[in-house]
């Protein structure tokens, strides 16, 4: 057999061979360092609509602050660096403390700073500030487009406020240290800190939605407060402050205030035993607890726990849709920015006739989702008969309709882009793992269009709120006025049915968005949009099963050029 002699060895000076190289090109560039406020036509027109003028300076300054490579690299670094448990102390003190990266609590500080968490609970001389829901939905919606983990304790927070203002101890003791501008991360009773945050727990294992299903147990004191023993399957961001928590007392579940640390400083009995291993919302901290005769103060009356806390679960379902909406923005402009720069088969993206369809049918369904939610931030900002009663409903409709659409939005995103897409490398990844969330929070689906059917029918008037709302755009469109028809005989004819309950929340939604887009069109781009929102949506014949798929003729040029304004 021939004998091959083996290599010699390197000589320990030599230079190891160079890789081979070779030239990178047609690569799309990193998409940073633009201003989210200025380049978003949708979410300026949305808050000159919805009353938010004075708000204009401080939501550009907030956009170009949001849109930077520092801010966009913070949201990177908490995703990747999750939080970690630390049960113990090194003495063997159970201290149930969660660490987080610098990058969440540099995140943190910015939504503090700019009011996110309880802007629009302060108060001037007393009174409320106009538009002030509008305002912070729409720098919210902005934050959405960045990172989503810490518009948990954000939200929670923003609900729990308009829950606690009704009573008269959480009003004065607790309510003034949260709205406040500042970010206090330490673990020390709320009475030293310069600003707070606001968490819940509702959920347990054998119930999951079905919380009167709960089992933990709430036993008054001699001393008017309670003790709760039990547990909590999700108990979200347990570093917060205090929780609204529910338990059963003799009189049926109720709705509890559960601060982390007494007033002496000391340990409330609330036992973390691990953090949830989640999809997405990776930055944030959701996690199982027990009680064990944990020290509580009642909300409201007992037994009346579920309308309680669901005043908080009211703001809080209205913020997964303005979050669900930000991130869809975000994934609009990651398509726009990859297809305006790569080219296949020699002619870029965005040139092609049927990557032109989707990104316009992308960008209709984004803009859409915007208008929507200021429009339901709006809402907020009343107290009148007819706000609330339009509230009741479209709340629980946009929550459904938005989230589900944003995660097939996602995905088609994350296409356009392709492989790129795909790597966590870029936040489309991120954006597609955090859509469910909002889906699946604070009621999932079918529990938001069984909702709506309760608010339609409830009484006649969210009916006649609602009819007088969309007989505004009546005569704009006939694929509209066709639509509305429909809607309107099926209401009066008593079609609710639980079984096409979501057939008539997506109705009752896509409805509103084609009202809104025409309403506030007001100039050739606009018109287009709205014209095509129609056309693509209302139309019997020309609805998609995805998107890019309708057969109806619109102006996408129009479409794509106001899409994403970076002039």
């Amino acid at each position: 057999m021939e004998h091959i002699p083996a290599p010699a060895p390197a000589s320990a000076s030599a230079p190891a061979p160079a890789p081979a190289t070779h030239p990178v090109f047609n690569q799309t560039p990193p998409l940073t360092e633009y201003n989210l406020f200025t380049t978003d036509p949708a979410l300026r027109e949305a808050v000159q609509r919805e009353g938010a003028d004075a708000a204009v300076p401080s939501l550009r300054d907030a956009g170009a602050a949001l849109g930077t490579a520092e801010n966009f690299e913070h949201a990177r670094l908490a995703n990747r660096n999750t939080p970690i448990l630390h049960r113990f102390n090194v003495r063997g003190e159970r201290i149930d403390w969660v660490e987080f990266h610098p990058s969440w609590h540099a995140l943190m500080q910015g939504i503090a700073a700019r009011g996110y968490h309880t802007g629009p609970w302060a108060r001037v001389d007393g009174r409320a500030i106009p538009g002030a829901h509008v305002a912070r939905a729409a720098g919210y919606l902005m934050q959405a487009q960045v990172e989503c983990g810490t518009l948990c304790p954000t939200t929670m927070t923003y609900g729990a406020v308009a829950a606690m203002r009704r009573d008269a101890w959480l009003e004065r003791d607790w309510v003034p240290r949260l709205i406040t501008r500042d970010y206090d991360a330490r673990d020390i009773p709320i009475e030293g800190k310069r600003g707070g945050l606001i968490g819940m727990g509702m959920t347990e294992k054998q119930g999951g939605s079905d919380v009167r299903a709960n089992t933990s147990r709430a036993v008054r004191a001699a001393d008017g407060s309670y003790r709760i023993t039990g547990h909590k399957w999700f108990f979200s961001a347990p570093q917060c402050d205090a929780h609204l928590v529910l338990a059963q007392t003799d009189r049926g579940l109720s709705c509890f205030f559960m601060p982390r640390r007494l007033p002496d400083g000391a340990r409330n009995a609330i036992f973390i035993q691990r953090l949830k291993d989640k999809l997405g919302n990776r930055s944030n901290a959701s996690s199982e607890v027990e009680f064990s005769s944990a020290w509580a103060y009642l909300m409201g009356e007992e037994g009346r726990g579920i309308p309680t806390i669901l005043e908080m679960g009211t703001y809080t379902r209205l913020d997964c849709v303005i979050g669900s909406a930000g991130m869809m923005r975000q994934a609009v402009v990651q398509a726009l920015h990859h297809a305006r720069h790569r080219k296949v088969f020699g002619t870029l993206l965005a040139d092609q006739p049927l990557m032109r369809s989707v990104l316009a049918d992308l960008a209709l369904e984004s803009a859409a989702a915007t208008a929507l939610a200021l429009r339901l931030a709006r809402a907020f900002d009343s107290d009148s008969t007819r706000e609330i009663a339009l509230r009741r409903a479209l709340t629980s409709a946009a929550k459904f309709w938005v989230c589900k659409r944003g995660c097939e939005l996602a995905a088609e995103a994350m296409e356009v882009l392709g492989g790129n897409g795909y790597t966590e490398e870029l936040p489309l990844a991120r954006v597609a793992r955090e859509m469910p969330v909002n889906s699946i929070w604070e009621g999932s689906g079918n529990i938001m269009c069984l909702d709506v059917l309760r608010a339609f029918g409830r009484s006649n008037v969210t009916r006649d709120v609602v009819l007088h709302e969309l007989s505004g755009a009546r005569g704009n469109h006939p694929h509209y006025d066709a639509a509305l028809e429909r809607f309107a005989a099926g209401i009066d004819a008593g079609a609710l049915n639980e079984a096409h309950a979501r057939r008539f929340t997506q109705s009752f939604v896509t409805l509103m968005q084609a009202q809104l887009l025409m309403g506030g069109a007001t100039g050739a781009s606009s018109r287009a949009a709205a014209e095509a929102f129609c056309a693509t949506r209302l139309g019997e014949s020309g609805w998609g099963a995805v998107f890019g798929a309708s057969d109806a003729q619109i102006d996408i040029n129009a479409i794509l050029t106001r899409a994403w304004d970076r002039n």
